[in-house]
C-alpha cells in the first residue's frame, strides 16, 4: 500500500503542473491578452474555451457555402471570408479573434497594413505556417525569414529580372495556342459555331504546363502528378486550417495525416525526380539559365549563397504551387469579368489587334497593351487570388497607438481592403478599369493599396512573371474569340487558400475567323 501511495503521490506532482499550464494557458492567457486589448480599445468575438473564435467562424462559413450571388455583384465579402467582413462591420477595422487558443488580430487600416508590409528590418516576420501549409508550398522564399530570405531570395530574383522574363515569351504563347487549338477545334465541330468550355481547369492545366516549361524545363505532363497531388493538398491544408488541435496531433496516423503523408511523399519523389533528371544531363549541357539551373547551379558555390538539395526541393514545391495556382485565378476572374462586361471586352480586343494584329504577342507589343493592363489590375482589385496576408510581431512593439506583445499575429484581409470606400471611392463594388488609367499608385487615395501580390521588400517575386503570362493568354484569346458567360454559371467564389469559382466557370465560345 505504502508503495501504492508513494506512486499516487508521484504521479500527482508531474500533473498538477501540467493540469496548471494546461489552465494558464486554455484560460487566464487568454482572459488577460483579452483584457489588455480591451483597455486599448480593441474588441472582438469571444474566446472559447480551447476552441476560441473557430467555431464561430465555422457556422458562418456554412451559412454562406449556399449563397449564390447575382453575377454582377462583385461585393464578395458575402460569401469569403465572411467572419472577417462580420466582424469588421461589428468591431471596426482593428479586432482580436482567436484561431483556438492563439490570438489574432484583423488589420485593416491602410497606415498600420503599410507599416507592417514595408518594414525591411524584419520586425514583422511571417506567422510560422501550419503542417499542411509546408506540406503544400515547402519552407521555401514564401515562409523563411532574415539571413535565410536573403540568400534564397538572391539566388532566385535573377529569374524573375523583366529582360529574363521576356526571354519567356514564346514558351508562354506556344502553351497558349496549343490551349486555343484545341478551342477552336471544339468549336468547329459544332453546327452553330459555338462551344460552352469550362476554362477554368483549362487555365490550370495552361499556368501548369507554362511553369513546369519555362522554370524546370519540363512539361505538364511530367509534373502532372506533382500538380494533382498539390492540388488535393491544397484542399485538405484548408479542411484543416479550423480544425482543433491538441499537442502531438500532427503525428498521429489519422486519415487526413496519412493521406497528407502520401502526397507529400509523392510530391517529394516526383520533384526529385525532376531535379535528377536535370543533374543527369548537366554533362552535356549544364544546368540550364532557368529557375531550376539558377538553384542547381548555387548548390555549387561556395560563396555562401548556396541552396542545399532540400532547399531546392522547398523552393520547387512554392513555385509548381504559387507559379501555377494564382495565374490560373487571375485568369479565370478576368474571363468572367470580360465574359459579363461586353463593352470592355470589345475595348480590349480593338486594342489587342490594333497593337498585335493577329501575329502571336511579344514583349514589346504586350508592353503597349494599357487597357489589357488595366483589366487585369481591376480583376486582382476585385477578385485577388489570394485573399489574406498574415504577419506577426518579432518584438514588443506599438502599431499605430496599439501596444502589441512579441509574436502577435496580425492578419490583413486583402478582400476587404480592396472593398474600402474611403482608398477606392464610391463606386468600389463595381467593376471599373479606368481607375487604374494613371498607374496602380494613383489607383486609390492611398498609393499601396492594391495588396495583391503584397508591398514592400516581401512582395510576390513572380508577379512579373504572372501578369506577363496573363497578358499573352488574354491578348490571344481576344485575336480568336468572342465570348459570353454560360448560363449555367453559378457565381459563388470560394476561398481555399486561393479565391476560385467554387462550380467553375463556363464561357460560350464563337469564332472570330472561320
Amino acid at each position: 500500500m505504502a508503495f501504492i501511495g508513494l506512486a499516487v503521490g508521484a504521479l500527482l506532482v508531474l500533473l498538477i503542473p501540467t493540469f496548471w499550464r494546461g489552465l494558464v494557458h486554455l484560460i487566464w492567457r487568454p482572459y488577460v491578452i483579452t483584457k489588455a486589448f480591451r483597455k486599448q480599445g480593441v474588441s472582438g468575438p469571444g474566446y472559447r474555451f480551447w476552441a476560441g473564435s473557430t467555431g464561430e467562424i465555422l457556422r458562418m462559413r456554412k451559412a454562406a457555402s449556399g449563397l449564390i450571388l447575382d453575377n454582377h455583384c462583385h461585393d464578395i465579402r458575402l460569401v469569403a471570408a465572411v467572419h472577417i467582413g462580420k466582424w469588421v462591420a461589428e468591431y471596426g477595422e482593428t479586432f482580436l479573434f482567436w484561431a483556438g487558443t492563439q490570438p489574432r488580430i484583423c488589420i485593416s487600416d491602410p497606415e498600420m497594413v503599410r507599416q507592417v508590409l514595408s518594414s525591411k528590418s524584419g520586425i514583422f516576420p511571417k506567422i510560422d505556417p501550419a503542417p499542411a501549409i509546408l506540406s503544400l508550398l515547402g519552407k521555401g522564399l514564401v515562409f523563411v525569414e532574415g539571413a535565410d530570405w536573403e540568400r534564397h531570395h538572391r539566388v532566385l530574383s535573377p529569374a524573375f529580372a523583366m529582360d529574363k522574363l521576356k526571354l519567356h515569351t514564346r514558351k508562354m504563347a506556344e502553351c497558349a495556342k496549343e490551349m486555343l487549338e484545341v478551342w477552336c477545334h471544339q468549336v468547329n465541330q459544332e453546327q452553330d459555331q459555338q462551344k460552352e468550355i469550362e476554362v477554368s481547369e483549362h487555365f490550370q492545366e495552361l499556368t501548369a504546363d507554362v511553369i513546369a516549361l519555362t522554370s524546370f524545363g519540363s512539361s505538364y505532363r511530367e509534373g502532372k502528378e506533382v500538380f494533382v497531388a498539390q492540388k488535393r493538398l491544397q484542399f485538405l491544408a484548408a479542411s484543416m486550417f479550423l480544425s482543433l488541435k491538441f499537442p502531438g496531433s500532427n503525428y498521429i496516423p489519422t486519415k487526413r495525416n496519412v493521406e497528407k503523408w502520401k502526397l507529400e511523399k509523392t510530391v517529394k519523389d516526383k520533384l526529385t525526380g525532376i531535379i535528377q533528371d536535370r543533374l543527369d544531363s548537366k554533362e552535356f549541357s549544364g544546368y540550364g539559365n532557368d529557375l531550376l539551373g539558377l538553384m542547381l547551379e548555387s548548390s555549387q558555390n561556395k560563396d555562401g549563397h548556396t541552396l542545399s538539395m532540400d532547399e531546392i526541393i522547398d523552393e520547387c514545391k512554392t513555385f509548381f504551387f504559387a507559379g501555377q495556382e494564382t495565374t490560373a485565378h487571375l485568369l479565370t476572374w478576368a474571363m468572367f469579368l470580360l465574359s459579363t462586361n461586353k463593352d470592355w471586352q470589345e475595348k480590349l480586343r480593338e486594342e489587342v489587334l490594333q497593337q498585335c494584329g493577329m501575329e502571336i504577342p511579344n514583349a514589346d507589343m504586350l508592353g503597349k497593351l494599357k487597357l489589357v493592363n488595366m483589366v487585369l489590375l481591376e480583376t486582382l482589385r476585385l477578385y485577388s487570388p489570394v485573399v489574406l496576408i498574415a504577419r506577426k510581431t518579432g518584438k514588443d512593439m506599438t502599431l499605430g497607438n496599439i501596444n502589441m506583445p512579441k509574436d502577435t499575429a496580425l492578419m490583413i484581409p486583402i478582400l476587404l481592403i480592396h472593398r474600402n470606400k474611403r482608398l477606392w471611392g464610391d463606386d468600389v463594388h463595381e467593376f471599373n478599369p479606368f481607375r487604374f488609367a494613371n498607374g496602380v499608385l494613383n489607383a486609390a487615395s492611398q498609393p499601396n493599396a492594391l495588396l495583391a501580390f503584397s508591398i514592400g521588400p516581401r512582395s510576390c517575386i513572380g508577379q512579373n512573371f504572372s501578369m506577363l503570362e496573363s497578358k499573352i493568354v488574354i491578348t490571344m484569346i481576344l485575336q480568336r474569340f468572342s465570348f459570353s458567360l454560360s448560363p449555367k454559371y453559378k457565381h459563388a467564389p470560394m476561398d481555399v487558400i486561393t479565391l476560385q469559382p467554387k462550380f467553375g466557370l463556363p464561357i460560350v465560345f464563337r469564332p472570330l475567323h472561320t
